[in-house]
């Protein structure tokens, strides 16, 4: 049974987002289908954080989604949390449009991403491999520009 899920990213600066989600079998991976804009050009984080709270901005979504107490890590490292998936490439007009597939993140089971947020960073995710005192928890990826809840859709 195919999931899908989406997550609709708004803030105050005109930045605007949507994320899709399409998970084909449980324990497979998810294909995302990010379109972004309002973005400055170049690289920015791109993490599912614990929660779906969004009530105090993105600041209420917690840490990195990281059930498994792993460090942080780019989305091919086996070392990584669930919801590090790299970062986003916005062009000189600011924006992402781009096609992922992630073999960790889930949209069923007891890790599911459904009900967390998903954040876009003001700056490159440097994957855990920058040597800054937070890149092994966040990727020295900055403030967080906006955020949104990740839910079930048909």
């Amino acid at each position: 049974m195919t999931v899908h899920a989406v997550c609709v990213l708004k803030n105050e600066q005109n930045l605007n987002g949507t994320i899709k989600f399409n998970q084909n079998d449980a324990g497979g991976p998810v294909e995302l289908e990010v379109e972004i804009s309002g973005l400055t050009p170049g690289n920015h984080g791109f993490h599912i954080h614990e929660f779906g709270d969004n009530t105090n901005g993105c600041i209420s979504a917690g840490a990195h989604y990281n059930p498994h107490g792993k460090t942080h890590g780019a989305p091919c490292d086996e070392e990584r949390h669930v919801g590090d998936l790299g970062n986003v490439t916005a062009d000189s007009n600011g924006k992402v449009s781009i096609k992922l597939t992630d073999t960790v993140i889930s949209l069923v089971g007891p890790y599911s991403i459904i009900g967390r947020s998903l954040v876009i960073h003001e700056n490159e995710d440097d994957l855990g491999k920058g040597g800054h005192e937070t890149s092994k928890t966040t990727g020295n990826a900055g403030g967080r520009l906006a955020c949104g809840v990740v839910g079930i859709t048909k």
